[in-house]
C-alpha cells in the first residue's frame, strides 16, 4: 500500500514562523555599539588631569543618535535602539556633569591670597630666546598658586624637592625642558610628596633666579623657585 506525500499546500506556515525564516538575525547597529564605546572612553574625563576625555561625550552623542536612527528606518534589520538610548543619555549627562564639575573645582581651588598664574604666563614663545618672561617678573616674591607636574628625573618615592614642568610632553616626552619650562620647587613643614604623572597643583612664593641655577640631570639652567605651602 502506497502512501502519499503532503503536498505544500497541505501544509501551513504561521505568520511568525514566516517572518522568522525571512528575517532570522537582526544586527545589532554599530552606531549603539559605537556610542557606548565612545562613553565608556570618556569616563576619565572626570579626573581633572584628563578631563580633555569629555569631548568623547560629543560622538557619542552622534553615534549613538545614528544607530537609533538606523533601527527605526530599518526595523527589521537592526537592533539596539535601547542601547543608542543609553549611549546618548549616559554620554549627555556626563558632559553636562563633567563640565560643571570641572568649573567648580576651578573657580574653588585657589586658596585665599594666592594668585592664579598660568605655567604658559612664565614660558618665552618657541621662536624668542629661552629668558624669564615679563610676567615672571611681576610676580617674583608673590604668593601664586599653579599647575604642572613633577619631571620623573627629580626622583621617585616621598619628595620635598623637584622640577615642576607644564605638561607631559615636556615632562616625559619632549627630552631636556627649556629653563622657562622648569620651576624648582621646595616644600616647606616638612610636607613631602610622591612622585608620579599626576596633575599637581602647588600655592606658595614665586622666586625669579636673577643668575639662572644648574640642576643635576638637566642641561639647561633653572630661571624659576617655589617655596610651597600647600600641595595637591
Amino acid at each position: 500500500m502506497s502512501v502519499e506525500a503532503p503536498s505544500l499546500s497541505d501544509v501551513s506556515v504561521s505568520p511568525e514562523t514566516s517572518g522568522d525564516a525571512e528575517f532570522p538575525y537582526k544586527a545589532i547597529s554599530r552606531g549603539a555599539i559605537a556610542s557606548v564605546v565612545f562613553f565608556v572612553a570618556s569616563l576619565p574625563g572626570l579626573i581633572p588631569t584628563f578631563a580633555a576625555l569629555l569631548v568623547l561625550t560629543l560622538p557619542s552623542i552622534l553615534t549613538g543618535w545614528v544607530g537609533l536612527r538606523a533601527t527605526r528606518r530599518y526595523p527589521n534589520e537592526f537592533s539596539g535602539a535601547g542601547l543608542a538610548k543609553l549611549g546618548i543619555s549616559a554620554a549627555a549627562a556626563l558632559l553636562v556633569g563633567g563640565v560643571a564639575l570641572h568649573t567648580y573645582i576651578y573657580l574653588t581651588e585657589v586658596p585665599d591670597g594666592y594668585e592664579r598664574v598660568q605655567f604658559y604666563d612664565l614660558q618665552a614663545a618657541e621662536t624668542d630666546a629661552d629668558a624669564p618672561t615679563q610676567k615672571a617678573v611681576e610676580i617674583d616674591g608673590e604668593s601664586v598658586f599653579l599647575k604642572g607636574y613633577i619631571h620623573p628625573s627629580s626622583g621617585s618615592g616621598m619628595l620635598r624637592q623637584f622640577i615642576l614642568v607644564p605638561d607631559l610632553g615636556t615632562c616625559c616626552f619632549g627630552g631636556q625642558p627649556r629653563s622657562c619650562d622648569m620651576i624648582e620647587v621646595t616644600l616647606d613643614g616638612g610636607e613631602a610628596v610622591k612622585a608620579g604623572l599626576t596633575k599637581r597643583k602647588l600655592a606658595g612664593t614665586f622666586q625669579l633666579n636673577r643668575i639662572p641655577q644648574s640642576k643635576t640631570d638637566f642641561d639647561n639652567a633653572i630661571f624659576y623657585r617655589m617655596r610651597v605651602d600647600q600641595i595637591k
